[in-house]
């Protein structure tokens, strides 16, 4: 049975201010590089005309990498392919739909997230249900992916937020 996550990351720095990296290709690089995985790609990037920005990327993860529990249920290296499609800001806010999906198991993400302002900044919310097709274990895997997820947006947060300190350089992978 699928499970629903809902996570919430503060950032000290605007909307537009957080939005504008997600729009930012070195961002994006940067924040793949920086992301722990073995194995990383960006394999697209769309800014469309409205200003509204698509995401795609596959980060890869080493077999003797992964927790047992994963590893159990998943032979090979771990690829998680990743989207996001972000509209536009509009009066101080944003959303998005964000996809992720385990290729060749039968787990998989979908979420919506928001960036709105907040006091002394901005906050990122996701809601996002996490469904694994596996009998039995399935609904103990979702919810260590629920935990999994928390840490990364932690992770994700920390990043930005740095990026945005040194003025889109971002700390060094």
């Amino acid at each position: 049975m699928p499970r629903t996550f809902t996570l919430s990351e503060h950032y000290p720095a605007s909307v537009e201010q957080v939005y504008a990296a997600f729009a930012d290709e070195r961002y994006w690089r940067a924040r793949l590089a920086d992301s722990g995985a073995d194995a990383v790609k960006l394999e697209s990037m769309v800014v469309g005309s409205d200003g509204g920005v698509e995401i795609a990327t596959t980060q890869s993860i080493h077999r003797h990498k992964l927790p047992a529990l994963a590893a159990q249920f998943h032979h090979g290296h771990l690829d998680v392919a990743r989207r996001e499609t972000w509209q536009p800001v509009r009066d101080g806010r944003t959303r998005a739909q964000v996809t992720g999906k385990i290729v060749g198991a039968p787990a998989k993400l979908s979420g919506d997230a928001s960036l709105v302002s907040a006091t002394g900044g901005s906050e990122l919310r996701l809601t996002a249900t996490v469904q694994v097709d596996i009998p039995l274990v399935g609904g103990k895997i979702e919810r260590f992916i629920g935990g999994q997820l928390a840490e990364l947006m932690t992770a994700e947060q920390r990043f930005t937020v740095a990026w945005l300190q040194q003025g889109g350089a971002g700390p060094t992978p």
